[in-house]
């Protein structure tokens, strides 16, 4: 079985948020480790080169593999920010209503930026799904 390339790192979330060109994405990434950290009451860590994940969960499949994954995370792509929520966002449909303008894609959320979406509702999913991911995993 191929070894997985998404693992948590030592690498500073800071440093790697800090290289983001574009001053809102970089603001709104800050504010994203803010809103997920106070939801999942977890620190921010690096999970290889560009995605920052919260908490820690040991996955198993049907097929029988296992891995160590985040709860939740994030990471700045060029086209959006993509939000990695545990479980299915189908869950979530009463609160993806009230989120604002995004798009969604399995098991991802994805905005521009953040003045796109109300960010209670999104601490609220963060939160909620976190909690589920805790209790299923």
């Amino acid at each position: 079985m191929a070894e997985l390339k998404t693992k948590q790192t030592e690498a500073s979330v800071e440093d790697f948020l800090n290289t983001i060109k574009d001053e809102q994405t970089r603001n709104d990434c800050f504010e994203i480790v803010k809103i997920m950290k106070q939801a999942t009451k977890a620190d921010p860590r690096m999970w290889g080169p560009s995605i920052i994940g919260f908490g820690n969960i040991h996955l198993k499949y049907a097929s029988g593999r296992e891995l160590d994954w985040m709860i939740v995370g994030f990471s700045p792509r060029k086209q959006n920010i993509t939000l990695y929520i545990p479980g299915s966002l189908e869950s979530y449909t009463d609160l993806l209503g009230k989120l604002g303008k995004h798009k969604t894609g399995k098991g991802c959320l994805y905005i521009k930026k953040l003045a796109d979406i109300d960010r209670k509702v999104l601490q609220e999913l963060i939160k909620e799904s976190s909690k589920n991911a805790e209790r299923s995993g």
